[in-house]
């Protein structure tokens, strides 16, 4: 089952295109290769990507673009700050103001036409780390590209904000304003909630939200090494009748173990601050050998439950009809070359699955040929993804 993909984001990282050049940030200029993309939402014609700053000369941190505009043919389409490029911009001598971003990983569309997403506040240069200013939540409003909220995390519930590396937001289209989000923290080992309407924010904390050691080496593209990312992603499953609440799926990137819980527990601030909450969060079997999994995500229409697994270069699935075992996952996309290390897994409003990949343990332990295409979009039909696998068969 071979994803179709898009016009690659870049060939190379000298090829990374910005509508302009970073400003008078002291100590910052331009580096392409630097600029390595973590995230990718689509909405409506228009393609959200995020790039941390992990590394210095990052002119924007989220970005923009418009597929409508981008000529046909064209495998390298530039990236435009979003919102504006003042508000990506660094200031002088790194000092900290909430109004503008300094580092995103990934962001998150919901039904009611907003990007979420978390601004870790935080520089993770190899050599230069510091936390800048406190990490935020935003909320923009998609429709007129106005910003519609922006919570600062307090130090109560985080110290720093280089451990959320990604948001999951839980609202029905009748009540905007309901809305939660949770925050997995692989830092922290901790799943953060916070309430739209209240304007609050509080934590759980679980054994299970922690790495397995014997899960924590990875070998991917030829480099080897180990990682303790815990609790990575949270995917919102169906409902479910006894519980008259959502089912919640969520596992650390370092495990091959899938864990759940309810939305009704997550919800509630009151257990997380009893901290009585132990049999709520429970595991629900292996997925099997190498299956180390960034970002995963439940398709309704299908039942399916996709997971970006970056041990083995492939996307594989689950049926949630079917028992939790290993011999009822599959595998819809696997590419030694062309899908490594699939670190977004998101879907739109349409239902299309959308798979961003960007080579990052070479980016990190080796070096990116900068004359190849190291960062690729895919995209598929969940129930054309799961055609004539075993997540196509259940009852």
């Amino acid at each position: 089952m071979s994803y179709s993909d898009l016009p690659d984001l870049s060939k190379g990282n000298s090829a990374i295109l910005f509508s302009r050049t970073l400003g008078d940030a002291e100590n910052e200029t331009f580096q392409a290769y630097g600029n390595i993309p973590m995230g990718a939402s689509h909405h409506k014609n228009r393609l959200f990507i995020t790039i941390p700053r992990r590394r210095p000369g990052v002119p924007a941190t989220l970005n923009v673009i418009d597929l409508s505009k981008v000529a046909r043919g064209d495998r390298s389409p530039p990236l435009k700050a979003y919102p504006t490029y003042p508000i990506n911009e660094l200031q002088p001598q790194y000092v900290p103001d909430l109004r503008r971003l300094v580092s995103v990983y990934r962001t998150r569309v919901d039904v009611c036409e907003r990007l979420w997403f978390v601004d870790t506040g935080m520089l993770e240069y190899p050599d230069n780390r510091q936390q800048i200013q406190r990490p935020q939540i935003w909320i923009i409003d998609l429709k007129r590209d106005q910003l519609v909220q922006r919570y600062t995390i307090p130090e109560s519930i985080v110290r720093e904000g280089v451990g959320m590396a990604s948001i999951t937001v839980d609202v029905e289209p009748t009540d905007c304003e309901g809305a939660y989000a949770y925050l997995p923290d692989l830092a922290a080992n901790a799943i953060h909630v916070y309430s739209l309407r209240d304007n609050d924010m509080w934590s759980f904390n679980h054994s299970s939200f922690a790495y397995d050691r014997n899960r924590s080496t990875f070998n991917v593209a030829g480099q080897r090494f180990e990682w303790d990312d815990g609790v990575f992603s949270i995917a919102l499953g169906q409902n479910d009748t006894v519980a008259r609440s959502k089912l919640v799926y969520y596992h650390p990137m370092a495990s091959t173990t899938e864990f759940g819980t309810f939305t009704s527990v997550l919800q509630n601030k009151r257990i997380a601050q009893s901290g009585f909450y132990d049999g709520l969060f429970e595991s629900l079997g292996e997925r099997g050998p190498n299956t180390q999994s960034t970002m995963h995500y439940y398709d309704a229409r299908t039942g399916v439950v996709f997971y970006a697994e970056v041990n083995r270069n492939a996307i594989g699935c689950w049926n949630t009809n079917q028992i939790f075992d290993a011999s009822n996952h599959a595998t819809v996309h696997l590419d030694n070359r062309e899908l490594i290390y699939p670190t977004d897994l998101t879907s739109d409003s349409e239902g299309t699955l959308w798979v961003l990949t960007n080579n990052l343990p070479v980016w990190i332990y080796s070096r990116l040929n900068e004359s190849d295409y190291n960062y690729r979009l895919w995209r598929q039909d969940p129930t054309v993804a799961i055609r004539g696998t075993k997540c196509d068969n259940a009852p």
